[in-house]
């Protein structure tokens, strides 16, 4: 059965895989737009906007394709309006995970798919929430080194070595955590008629 081609609005490996496990032909495009914050006072608003315009920005220039755009956002307890994003330096991401450490930390992922020619929207915000376990110097330091998490946020990546810095993990689908919500994002493409499985 044809349907309409799909676009994933990234260029991230770990978003890439995870389209992979869907077995649909699909390309990817990273969209150019600015991912600073712009006076948001929660994490969720931030994921939101940012995930609408990374497929907003690919829609228009595709609008017969469906575009699938995703942004996260991590913020620890109690500090929502303070956003804690990639590191993109070994000092910064060790200086995160110390800031981390014992620490719960929330993460707000974005998804959102558009058609442009069938005025089809839909943006939803899923929640996941890591509760660190007391890290040594030595442990981060380690960590940075072998893994170099420089462009996840909150400096890990849970699906290699990252598990290894977690005492607890919470939420409906794992694949939040790692950027893009599958379980929601295969809702709403069955909502399109794109058959999966």
């Amino acid at each position: 059965m044809q349907h309409p081609e799909i676009i994933l609005a990234s260029g991230s490996q770990t978003r890439q895989q995870l389209m992979n496990r869907l077995h649909l032909a699909y390309k990817s495009i990273s969209p150019d737009i600015d991912e600073s914050a712009q006076g948001e006072l929660h994490a969720d608003n931030l994921a939101r906007r940012l995930a609408f315009e990374k497929a907003h920005c690919i829609a228009q220039q595709y609008p017969d394709a469906i575009v699938i755009g995703s942004d996260q956002v991590a913020w620890r307890e109690q500090q929502p309006d303070i956003f804690i994003g990639k590191p993109l330096t070994s000092e910064k991401a060790i200086q995160q995970l110390q800031a981390n450490s014992g620490q719960t930390v929330y993460f707000s992922t974005a998804l959102s798919v558009q058609q442009q020619s069938t005025g089809f929207e839909q943006t939803v915000v899923e929640h996941y929430t890591v509760k660190f376990r007391s890290l040594t110097d030595n442990e981060i330091a380690r960590y940075v080194a072998k893994e170099q998490p420089l462009h996840c946020a909150g400096s890990f990546m849970c699906e290699g070595l990252g598990i290894s810095l977690f005492e607890a993990m919470q939420g409906n689908d794992q694949t939040t955590l790692m950027g893009l919500p599958m379980i929601q994002l295969c809702q709403i493409l069955r909502q399109l008629n794109i058959l999966v499985p």
